[in-house]
């Protein structure tokens, strides 16, 4: 839609307009400037760089194009969370009928029921919250970290910082009285001792508890909760703090995602480098995908496909349920698969025989020759040696019919199957040999000059006028001639016929019955007649 702005032009200025767009797209004149001073690139479409009507555009601009409504400045505070703003001594009309703010009413108050609200109390009237607005862009609404304040977590160190203080402390006074016990007992058994000795012996053990609790303390634990009584533990934690970290194998942007909240990287960010360069650099990670594949998770995922598959057969395994019990019925499952393998294996071998368990086979059959050595004479008799013997197949071979030298099948002619030493075709007859092939030959040869002479001598004959033959019945002699006209007829009277039985209102009431049917007759009812077998039936009219 052309812009509001654009006023009236006539042919020459419509014509000058035209050369100067195309002078800008050829680069011959400069281009148009928008409000900004930025220039406009004259190869954009017109129905984008025009603006709409009610944007009133007087002059070539494509802001209309960008998104004007985006915030140039985004907040960088957040909500001030329990902040209050005023504190009201007596109810006021249109405030929260339980606790007497007027930031909500009651159906969206926080606080607990009370039995007799502040509207009717007029007692213990609550504070007005602090309503905050805020705009906030698409990304600052979906960032997770957006309003964390880095303050709250110091809170959480110092916590734990106690809570380790307090047991350090526990632990020391505990082991200080267990020496004190044993010195006791000691000195109760050596017949006492001085004072000074004791408090020595007291200082020497508690420096010797302080030592060994820095050392138990400089060891890189974490603690973690254990299933039984929610009771605590530590374990020895993987991580060492002098590793690169994830993040830092690969800087390039497109390299596998980091996720810096749980600290995970499932893809391998050096998937091109040579595994031997990656483990002497120190940087031997290849991605947490790659843990899934190793260890017990593969055969934990296992269990878990057998289980899926078992319970989609009608069996109860459970691996969150029963684990212990998935893990049995899979073990077992192992060894029936492996017995009915070998229970297989051995059926084979029985029935075929096992030719790799078995001696190694002669070279003969091996490489295909011998070094066996058979004399023969002139005539071909054998003289020294023994005769190779030929390997035959259970099937009959060699065996002739009919005083054949040939098998059936072994000559092809005319689409005909014989035999190649006497090319009969007849599987059953009896073998002519060389002289039932010459006079086969000199029988085609007869046959051949005979049809060229009939054709030499054949006379034309006279056109003879063609006259239409019945072609209906059995008992109609072969010479019966029907007329043209009284067949043209006869189907006239045929169609009317069918009309008339397809619809009872054409139906004459005096009908008179003509048992004689004429040839023509029965040859229009032959026409007309439906073939119920015939499948362009339904295409006749």
């Amino acid at each position: 839609m052309a812009t509001a702005s654009v006023a009236f032009k006539s042919r020459e200025d419509h014509r000058k307009r035209l050369e100067l767009e195309e002078a800008r797209k050829a680069g011959l004149a400069p281009a148009e400037v928008d409000e900004d001073g930025k220039e406009i690139n004259p190869h954009i479409p017109q129905y984008m760089s025009s603006a709409p009507w009610y944007l009133n555009a007087e002059g070539p601009s494509l802001k209309h194009q960008r998104n004007w409504k985006k915030l140039d400045i985004i907040p960088k505070n957040w909500y001030d969370r329990g902040a209050k703003v005023f504190q009201a001594e007596k109810f006021r009309k249109g405030a929260c009928t339980n606790c007497g703010a007027m930031t909500h009413d009651a159906k969206s108050c926080m606080e607990r029921p009370r039995s007799i609200g502040a509207k009717w109390t007029n007692k213990a009237i609550a504070a007005d919250e602090k309503i905050e607005t805020f705009d906030f862009d698409y990304e600052s609404k979906r960032d997770r970290w957006n309003g964390y304040d880095t303050a709250a977590y110091a809170q959480v160190i110092e916590m734990y910082e106690a809570r380790d203080a307090a047991r350090r402390k526990y632990v020391k006074d505990q082991q200080l009285k267990m020496l004190e016990d044993k010195n006791s007992k000691l000195n109760k058994k050596s017949g006492g001792c001085d004072d000074e000795d004791f408090e020595d012996s007291l200082k020497l053990d508690e420096a010797k508890v302080d030592e060994s609790k820095q050392m138990e303390f400089a060891k890189v634990e974490k603690r973690v909760r254990t299933t039984g009584g929610g009771s605590t533990g530590t374990v020895r934690n993987l991580r060492i703090r002098e590793d690169t970290a994830k993040y830092l194998l690969n800087l390039d942007v497109n390299s596998a995602y980091y996720d810096p909240k749980t600290r995970s990287m499932r893809e391998d960010p050096l998937p091109d480098m040579d595994p031997n360069e990656k483990f002497y650099a120190g940087a031997f990670y290849q991605g947490d995908n790659q843990n899934r594949l190793t260890g017990q998770a593969l055969e934990f995922q296992k269990l878990n496909v057998y289980a899926w598959e078992a319970f989609d057969k009608g069996h109860d395994v459970h691996t969150q349920a029963a684990p212990s019990q998935a893990e049995i019925l899979l073990k077992n499952f192992r060894i029936n698969k492996e017995k009915l393998k070998g229970q297989t294996k051995e059926s084979i071998e029985a029935k075929y025989g096992n030719a790799a368990a078995g001696e190694e086979l002669p070279k003969e059959l091996l490489l295909g020759q011998s070094e066996r050595e058979v004399e023969y004479d002139r005539a071909g008799r054998i003289l020294k040696g023994q005769e190779v013997i030929i390997p035959r197949s259970k099937y009959d071979e060699d065996s002739y019919i009919n005083n054949h030298t040939s098998v059936w099948g072994s000559w092809w002619k005319g689409h005909q199957w014989g035999y190649k030493c006497c090319r009969q075709t007849l599987k059953l007859s009896v073998c002519t040999g060389a002289a039932g092939i010459k006079a086969a030959e000199a029988a085609a040869d007869l046959m051949r000059d005979n049809i060229a002479r009939k054709e030499a001598t054949e006379d034309t004959r006279a056109p003879v006028e063609e006259k239409r033959l019945a072609t209906w019945g059995t008992d109609v002699p072969d010479d019966l001639v029907l007329d043209e006209k009284k067949v043209a007829e006869a189907l006239k009277k045929e169609d009317a016929r069918r009309r008339e039985e397809k619809d009872e209102r054409k139906r004459k009431y005096n009908v008179k019955w003509n048992d004689e049917t004429t040839a023509e007759e029965m040859e229009a009812y032959r026409l007309k007649r439906v073939h119920h077998d015939d499948p362009m039936k339904d295409f006749l009219s």
